[in-house]
């Protein structure tokens, strides 16, 4: 794709829910940090194309920016498949040998009936094929940012899984004609 494109990723805000758990796509978001939420709208280009994933939470933290997304379900959080809804310390306590094997190597290891990191990554990368040039806003997930960190800074996706991407974060980075430029990542807006 010729051009330049300037991305403004934001995690979306934290979810209402059960702490600990692995959360489904329906999981709501909690909005109640209206001031992180306006420091971080007013943080936003005005006028540019935005996206997110089709999970309840980011599109309930585009809207409360005041975006209306298209959404895109390459920008999914990582399938965990048959872990979804449960609590990692009870997968932990009971998971049995598969819940072992898969964080002795996260970015390779599949949850049963889900998706390795490496195989988001795959897809995030699909998704960023799809964003047109100029500025775009996503909101979407920790793994879906540190995917698209991995492939901006061509690393392997274990050494990607090392970023801390809090909720209600934001992480420039720019596809220039040259190659990636990562602005900042993480950027808490008080």
């Amino acid at each position: 794709m010729e051009g330049e494109t300037f991305l403004w990723l934001i995690r979306h805000a934290p979810v209402d829910g059960v702490k600990g758990a692995i959360h489904a796509n329906d999981a709501p978001a909690d909005l109640g940090d209206r001031g992180r939420l306006e420091a971080l709208r007013r943080c936003l280009p005005r006028g540019a194309a935005s996206y997110a994933s089709p999970a309840r939470r980011t599109v309930e933290t585009a809207r409360a920016l005041g975006l209306e997304p298209e959404l895109l379900p390459e920008f999914g959080e990582q399938d965990f498949g048959d872990w979804t809804g449960r609590r990692h310390d009870e997968l932990g306590a009971d998971g049995g040998e598969a819940y072992a094997r898969f964080w002795s190597d996260p970015a390779r290891g599949r949850p049963p009936g889900g998706e390795s990191f490496e195989e988001q990554v795959a897809r995030v990368r699909q998704g960023l094929a799809r964003i047109s040039i100029g500025s775009a806003t996503l909101v979407v997930h920790s793994g879906t940012i540190r995917a698209v960190l991995c492939i901006a800074l061509d690393l392997t996706p274990q050494a990607a899984l090392r970023f801390v991407i809090d909720p209600l974060s934001l992480t420039r980075i720019d596809r220039l004609a040259t190659g990636w430029r990562v602005v900042s990542v993480n950027q808490r807006m008080a």
